[in-house]
């Protein structure tokens, strides 16, 4: 059993930049593949970007390619997602999720992920 916990989310002006957290309970984490995901209001959950176990195979959606940066510290059992030139089509829900079933494929359909944060708000002002 893996439990989530998101943090770092908040209010930012077009432009500007927040880190997200996900900190794991369980000492199993290093073995997961772990992804973010975002909700926004009446709109389906999509896949922002995944990480395998050991941080060498990271995936991105299209929409936050080369503003988003996903990494993990398997030692602190967290996971981070730096979300620069942010965009207030990004203002979401973020969640983070564990994969249990993988190490090295990163999936992007949300119903691969066993384990779910309860998520974090990230609001972008125009």
């Amino acid at each position: 059993q893996v439990q989530l916990v998101e943090s770092g989310g908040g209010l930012v002006q077009a432009g500007g930049s927040l880190r997200l957290s996900c900190a794991a309970s369980g000492r199993t984490f290093s073995s997961y593949v772990m992804g973010w995901f975002r909700q926004a209001p009446g709109k389906e959950r999509e896949f922002v970007g995944g990480i395998s176990w050991s941080g060498d195979g990271i995936y991105y959606a299209e929409s936050v390619k080369g503003r988003f940066t996903i990494s993990r510290d398997n030692a602190k059992n967290t996971m981070y997602l730096q979300m620069n030139s942010l965009k207030p089509e990004d203002t979401a829900v973020y969640y983070c999720a564990a994969d249990r079933d993988h190490r090295t494929i990163v999936a992007v359909l949300s119903h691969e992920y066993e384990y779910w944060g309860q998520g974090t708000q990230v609001t972008v002002s125009s």
